[in-house]
């Protein structure tokens, strides 16, 4: 089996939430997981929000991230959990 590449994006409630609780909390229930986080990138939305795309790095066995994203969904702060990307790994 192949690896993946997947773009999980956090949306948080308000543009005074704190993206580093954020991105902190969301490393250690995705690490539970197994998988590994590549990069964090902030990405400006509007009106000063700014979401967090989480690039990480999985196995192809472990298949679909719907638990974790119920689990990081439920992280206080975080209005949205949605992945944005999927594509196999080359290499």
């Amino acid at each position: 089996m192949a690896n993946v590449v997947i773009t999980l994006r956090i949306m948080p409630e308000d543009p005074k939430v704190s993206l580093e609780f954020i991105e902190n909390s969301a490393r250690e229930k995705i690490k539970k997981y197994g998988i590994e986080v590549h990069t964090v990138e902030k990405v400006p939305i509007a009106f000063g929000l700014v979401a967090l795309d989480f690039i990480m790095l999985s196995d192809e066995k472990k298949g679909d991230t719907e638990q974790l994203e119920k689990e990081l969904s439920l992280l206080p702060g975080i209005n949205s959990v949605q992945v944005t990307d999927v594509r196999r790994a080359v290499g």
